[in-house]
């Protein structure tokens, strides 16, 4: 899929500058190749972050997990676990390892977070009665991944900073509940397909909580001005950032753990994960920076605008779909297109915004299908993708509406 993809966008590019060539623009294929070559440092430069954010955060979080961290959250979510996957036997290995990918997650470590997942669902596959069809329990778990369980999603701040974001956190309240939603849409299709009994006092207790302190987020924001809101969410941002260092250091410390020792050999995991990362992310920059110079991608966007605008709606979250419309097929060309779009529009403008606000809050299906199910020879994957591409369409509609609501729409176009 990621080859058929890759090569249609060079194939696409070169349609567009034939077009464009035969209609009398020369320079196409000259602002081609300089894209390539642009497109190819930009790359570099991004890995230079990227290095240095994985490798951070890998580190702080084997600090948390040796501290105990992940097994108390592991322990206080086993309640909820037993309701929604009942198969799995209290104290199962695969309960503490979910939890870990969870926590991961979480964190916007997606790429460290695919080790972990595949080792959890190897583990649900020792309960599996079938070898070749996905059970209940497998595919609650991938489409919770699918949905993006991203709280603090530091790889995005990471992004936004290498661009020149004044504050790279900006997002973080829109991306917490557009996450939130498209979470909540996966669980409740695959409760729906499963029968899962969510209104067990249990997991009523446990989900209900959680709703109602999204209530009670969204009643106070609703109370502030789009300046105001802005504000709030860099603030927060930044809080919950450092709040979560200071937790992990303190927790180690508390249980005498070394924490220097632990985060280094965290960090170490970090490197390798971001160091693997780099002829992806050179790859699908490049077919980006191709497919913009062209005008092919110009040409899809005001087809689809010309559409909305058809509608009569808004066609502001237009210039952030390339973005949405990829991330379902591969992440790293979702990066390229958020990265494109910050570069083109501008970090801070509506387009740039809502693009990282659908990169944190959707995720990618097929990938992730192929990979963690292929890992454990599942053939028969029954409703899994069509739950988590529910989850990812809920994702892009909140985006959309909360980026509107956060940023004000036109009011942010770069």
């Amino acid at each position: 899929m990621l080859n058929r993809l890759w090569l249609g966008f060079f194939l696409t590019a070169a349609l567009a500058a034939l077009a464009r060539w035969s209609l009398g623009d020369v320079a196409v294929f000259a602002a081609i190749v300089d894209s390539l070559f642009a497109m190819a440092k930009l790359s570099v430069e991004v890995m230079v972050l990227l290095f240095g954010t994985l490798t951070l955060w890998l580190g702080l979080l084997r600090i948390a997990e040796r501290a105990g961290l992940v097994n108390a959250l592991a322990r206080a979510l086993g309640p909820l676990f037993r309701r929604l996957m009942p198969e799995v036997p209290a104290g199962h290995p695969a309960i503490g390892l979910i939890t870990l990918n969870f926590a991961a997650n979480m964190l916007g470590l997606d790429n460290a977070a695919t080790p972990i997942g595949l080792r959890a669902m190897r583990e649900l596959q020792t309960l599996n009665p079938s070898s070749d069809t996905a059970s209940n329990a497998q595919i609650l778990f991938l489409v919770l991944n699918a949905s993006s369980l991203t709280l603090l999603p530091v790889s995005i701040f990471m992004y936004r900073a290498q661009q020149g974001a004044p504050d790279p956190t900006l997002v973080f309240l829109p991306i917490l509940i557009a996450t939130s939603a498209s979470t909540l849409a996966g669980l409740l299709s695959v409760a729906w397909m499963q029968r899962l009994k969510l209104w067990d006092p249990v997991a009523l207790a446990y989900l209900g909580g959680g709703a109602l302190l999204l209530g009670a987020l969204l009643a106070g924001l609703a109370t502030l001005s789009t300046a105001a809101l802005a504000s709030v969410s860099a603030l927060v941002g930044n809080l919950v950032l450092f709040g979560v260092i200071v937790a992990f250091l303190l927790a180690g410390a508390i249980k005498r753990v070394p924490v220097y020792e632990a985060f280094i050999e965290g960090a170490k995991d970090g490197f390798g994960v971001a160091r693997d990362l780099l002829p992806y992310l050179v790859a699908m920059l490049c077919a980006v920076g191709v497919l913009r110079a062209s005008g092919a991608l110009g040409y899809a966007l005001e087809g689809i605008r010309w559409v909305v605008h058809g509608l009569g709606m808004n066609t502001d979250f237009v210039a952030a779909l390339p973005t949405a419309l990829v991330k379902p097929f591969s992440g790293s060309a979702a990066r390229a297109m958020l990265i494109e779009t910050m570069r083109h529009y501008g970090v801070d403008s509506f387009p740039a915004l809502t693009a990282a606000t659908m990169q944190g809050s959707t995720e990618t299906t097929f990938y992730v299908v192929a990979v963690y199910f292929g890992a454990v020879g599942i053939k028969r994957v029954r409703h899994t993708v069509g739950c988590a591409l529910l989850a990812d369409l809920a994702g892009i509609i909140a985006s959309i509406l909360v980026c509107a609501w956060f940023f004000g729409g036109a009011a942010h176009r770069g």
